[in-house]
């Protein structure tokens, strides 16, 4: 039985460029996990294996890893920074017990900081922060805690101080212990002395040690007395204080330094061993019943207990599928069966493997606090609950945003199609961010995901992993035709040419039906002139035509039908020659009623700092937009509009030029409306070009 004090599951997350990764590596070196480093900007980072990340020098999707500090286990997930890969950071911190904030010493708090520290303060991971680069032009450590403070509405609480900055940042001192860690210029992370604090630092340092001081004892109402009455708590107080107040969410301890020349490193991982909570001290996770209500049941971390696990990330690579689990309670070993509470299935464990971003190590089994991977699993994907089959339950499931932009492939050559679908349907299953579907209209293949990079990699993957050459067009907007005038019209079909002929006549009422009520069809012929046998075939006429309007071929929506009169012939009658009148009536009387072109019109909800709301609201309205309500929050505003889809496409890369980057929406379908004239003359004619070129 391991002693779950030992264990520390965390994640690195930070803005794009803050050196998440290279701090990553720097952890793994000084744990002895690897011995030789490997840089980003090189491509050969060991938590960034995929092609397009070495090549690209961002992380794409967030990697596991586990490694040993101080005699305590560290289970560590390096998080992407883009905003486009947010889905990856909020499912790793949805199964991480704390984390680390780094920011950047000259960018500082940067626009996805800010969301990444928003789905933290969702999800209240406790965290440590680490101001890294600070060997850079323009670092300023001082000016990095202010904005923390500023822009996150956070306490940071400062536990080391710079020596030095820029190209003469030489170390740290601890604020705690009054000790300065000085390293050379070797780039050895342990090539550093222990020494005083420099003379032209003791005044700060004893400034920020008291601030230290006083924000930790207010933790506990003894030591705080104490404190008042003039007596130092001892520095184990100090850090009892401080590990309370990191859980509770009520400060973040602020470490600094500089990853790439391994400066400041080890203080972060005894932080992470001091103060971030183990897998017992974090609130457990709610259990909820089949509508996701809570139940009040949670899942307490403890191995004795039923298992309880979630499935929060789905991986394909060479050797297969591997489904990574964060496990709540109970163990898990090799050839036990487990019930997958979404599917109602049952599966069997095969193999258990401990990753090291891809590399494996097999194991016999797990128990509550491991991060795992399992081998080979059929039917479960990301957010699934896998629990003890006599002892049933489903943990608080993932919420994923919906797609924001959306593109049409084709697969270049004939025998493409077939491997694009089996391709498609793997990716599918590792992000949930991502969804595809078929156009009916137009038959293609529609790529959807959070921005023009997030489908810019899935194409590139589909190329690269799965060989499969695809041809990306523009996504085409679904706009559809309606009429707008009440028209009676009369048809009749003849046809006698020897042998049996055909005649059917129908006198009929075409008028507009409310919006959404799609088509509507009734009879009210009296006297038999139009047998009751033939209706059903008028209807079907009618019905069948719909989908190609009289317009631009779009489909056609919102009429009503009513055959109030006709005629028909005792033998040349029959269902299908009144169905084919139908037909013609529709082609004849559609053109005569006011038809109009209608489009989708989508709900946008836009997040927007508050400076930039101006700006926003004046964009929206360019693109047709209906501003419906606006809503101040801590860290911004959230605008909701509805706007028509054609308008919308590109917008994600107009609205982060707007807010610097620190903007976000998502949209989804509400209603069509019509068109303005000109934009129907201009979707009309391009159609018609498209037509002839075919």
């Amino acid at each position: 039985m391991t002693d779950l004090s030992l264990y520390r599951n965390i994640g690195i997350f930070a803005h794009v460029d803050a050196g998440k990764t290279t701090t990553t590596e720097r952890i793994l070196k000084l744990t002895g996990k690897i011995h030789k480093t490997g840089e980003v900007h090189d491509g050969e980072a060991t938590t960034d294996f995929m092609e397009q990340e070495a090549e690209r020098g961002i992380t794409i999707q967030s990697a596991a890893t586990s490694c040993e500090w101080d005699s305590h286990r560290m289970n560590i997930i390096d998080t992407p920074g883009h905003v486009d890969f947010t889905i990856e950071v909020y499912r790793s911190l949805k199964v991480l017990d704390g984390g680390i904030g780094v920011f950047c010493g000259s960018g500082g708090v940067e626009p996805q900081s800010e969301t990444n520290w928003r789905y933290a303060n969702d999800s209240e991971v406790s965290r440590v922060i680490f101001v890294n680069k600070l060997d850079r032009i323009g670092a300023d450590f001082y000016r990095v805690v202010k904005q923390v403070e500023d822009v996150l509405g956070a306490h940071p609480l400062v536990m080391v101080l710079p020596i030095g900055i820029e190209d003469q940042f030489t170390g740290v001192v601890d604020l705690l212990t009054r000790k300065a860690y000085v390293w050379d210029d070797s780039g050895l992370p342990e090539n550093y002395e222990v020494q005083d604090v420099p003379a032209d630092m003791v005044d700060d340092v004893e400034e920020w040690r008291e601030k230290l001081v006083e924000s930790a004892v207010e933790q506990d109402d003894d030591l705080m007395e104490a404190y008042l009455e003039g007596n130092e708590p001892s520095i184990d107080d100090i850090k009892k204080c401080i590990r309370k107040g990191t859980i509770e969410l009520a400060f973040f301890p602020t470490y600094c330094g500089s990853a790439f020349k391994n400066k400041g490193i080890q203080l972060i991982l005894d932080a992470v061993v001091d103060f971030l909570p183990d897998p017992t001290q974090v609130k457990p996770q709610p259990e909820t019943d089949d509508e996701g209500n809570e139940t009040g049941e949670f899942a307490i971390v403890d191995s004795d207990k039923p298992l309880r696990a979630l499935a929060f990330k789905i991986m394909d690579d060479r050797f297969g599928a591997l489904t990574f689990i964060r496990i709540y309670s109970g163990r898990l070993n090799k050839g036990d069966t487990i019930l997958n509470t979404f599917t109602g299935k049952t599966e069997r464990i095969g193999r258990i493997v401990e990753m090291h971003a891809d590399e494996r190590i097999e194991l016999d089994g797990a128990q509550a606090g491991d991060i795992v991977a399992v081998v080979g699993m059929k039917n479960v994907q990301t957010g699934h609950t896998l629990c003890d089959p006599k002892n049933p339950a489903t943990l608080e499931p993932m919420v994923f945003p919906d797609p924001v932009i959306s593109i049409a492939v084709a697969p270049k050559d004939k025998g493409g199609a077939e491997k694009l679908g089996i391709a498609i349907g793997k990716m599918v299953q590792e992000d949930p961010s991502f969804r595809v579907e078929t156009d009916e209209d137009s038959g293609e293949t529609i790529l959807k995901g959070m921005g023009e990079l997030h489908l810019d990699i899935k194409v590139d993957i589909l190329k690269r992993t799965h060989g499969i050459d695809v041809e990306v067009g523009k996504p085409q907007v679904a706009y559809r035709e309606t009429i707008t005038q009440r028209i009676e019209d009369s048809y009749t079909h003849k046809k006698q040419s020897g042998g049996s002929g055909q005649f059917a006549k129908i006198d009929f009422i075409i008028e507009p039906g409310e919006p959404g009520s799609g088509f509507v069809f009734e009879s009210s012929v009296t006297g038999g002139n139009v047998p009751r046998e033939y209706w059903p075939a008028v209807e079907k006429g009618f019905k069948n035509s719909m989908d190609q309007g009289v317009l631009a071929g779009f489909p056609c929506l919102d009429f009503k039908v009513n055959l109030f009169d006709g005629g028909f012939h005792a033998v040349d009658s029959s269902a299908v020659a009144f169905e084919i009148a139908a037909k013609a009536a529709y082609r004849q009387s559609i053109p005569k009623a006011g038809p109009q072109l209608i489009e989708p019109i989508m709900k946008v909800d836009v997040f927007t700092p508050e400076d930039h709301v101006g700006d926003v609201i004046g964009d929206l309205n360019r693109r047709r937009g209906m501003i419906k309500s606006q809503e101040a929050g801590v860290t911004g505003v959230r605008i909701k509009a509805d706007a028509p889809l054609s308008e919308m496409f590109g917008y994600i890369g107009d609205l982060r030029t707007m807010t610097s980057g620190r903007g976000q929406f998502s949209m989804e379908f509400s209603h069509y409306l019509p068109c303005p004239r000109n934009v129907a003359d201009e979707v009309i004619k391009e159609v018609q070009e498209r037509n002839k070129n075919k």
